[in-house]
């Protein structure tokens, strides 16, 4: 699961990356506004720990623009004790729950989860692009309803990419979220290619129908249906 977080207090914020870190989670982190929407809009986070006061575009502002294109990514709010006003207009500008400092790790830690819980609940278990169907549930891939024999990492990337159909993945993405702090950046790019190209084997896409390669970054599930 991948994580960013938004705060201009560089303690807090390593503080918080650290205790999601120790519970597997990888992390990203921003210290302003501007820089927490080049991030999201450049790779795709399951969540998003977000502070309204903010240099260069404050929470608010990151909240708005980040809804309007069309980014449903859970956001948990921060914000200081006693500022309701502000909690509710968090929550109307499409906040997902918030938490009001100081706060402890453990109730921190244990919203995050409720929210992704939340989150991966709204999803349907089956994504279909195509006549690829893959149950993210008994982890079995079809193609013309017959079944594919994937390897773990292989179904991993495919489910990713998926999950962000129509949006290009970049490979250090693919790599961080399969493998988390295992991969190696020196063979990252090779191993991911190699990878693919087994995939669209198996899943008779070697022209990169459906698994585009997008030059200069790395690859896209295109359905042309979404």
């Amino acid at each position: 699961m991948r994580v960013l977080i938004v705060d201009d207090e560089p303690e807090l914020r390593e503080q918080i990356a650290l205790s999601l870190r120790q519970q597997q989670y990888t992390v990203d982190t921003a210290g302003d506004g501007a820089l927490a929407l080049e991030k999201v809009f450049a790779d795709p986070f399951d969540l998003i720990v977000l502070d309204l006061m903010l240099p260069e575009k404050d929470g608010f502002t990151v909240l708005r623009e980040l809804r309007a294109e069309g980014v449903k990514t859970p956001v948990l709010m921060l914000t200081a004790k006693g500022e309701v006003d502000s909690r509710v207009k968090g929550l109307d500008l499409g906040a997902d729950d918030y938490l009001h400092k100081p706060f402890s790790m453990a109730e921190l830690l244990a919203r995050i989860r409720a929210l992704l819980r939340r989150s991966h609940e709204q999803i349907s278990p089956v994504l279909t692009i195509g006549n690829i169907r893959l149950d993210t549930n008994t982890r079995i891939v079809t193609l013309d309803n017959q079944p594919v024999s994937l390897t773990p990492k292989e179904f991993s990337l495919l489910e990713f990419l998926f999950y962000n159909r129509n949006r290009a993945i970049s490979r250090f993405t693919m790599a961080e979220h399969v493998w988390g702090d295992a991969f190696d950046p020196f063979t990252m790019s090779n191993n991911i290619d190699v990878h693919i190209k087994n995939v669209r084997k198996k899943l008779n896409d070697q022209g990169g129908r459906i698994i585009v390669t997008v030059r200069g970054v790395g690859y896209m599930a295109k359905d042309e249906q979404a």
